[in-house]
């Protein structure tokens, strides 16, 4: 999936997280050193909440990934200004 259909490289590191339609079951994948790593979580009551439709990718900070498994849900949620160092967009180089 993280290959076809989202068009990314799965040993890179990176978290990929799925979501079921009902928001009650989330799944996570990432590749170690040495090989492939899958947590899960399903909930016994509530649902997971997030922001985005189904069929988007987005990056999440790890403070937004914590939000999600907490149950915070990130609309009512404020974020304050803080200094992030942008890094240089490989399209923009010349």
């Amino acid at each position: 999936m993280v290959r076809q259909i989202l068009q990314e490289d799965p040993l890179t590191g990176a978290l990929y997280i799925f979501i079921n339609r009902r928001r009650t079951m989330l799944k996570a994948l990432y590749f170690e050193s040495d090989g492939y790593c899958i947590w899960s979580k399903q909930l016994e009551r509530g649902q997971f909440q997030v922001r985005w439709d189904a069929e988007v990718k987005q990056r999440l900070q790890r403070s937004e990934w914590q939000c999600i498994i907490e149950g915070i849900d990130l609309r009512s949620v404020r974020r304050l200004k803080r200094f992030r160092l942008v890094q240089n967009d490989r399209r923009s180089a010349v």
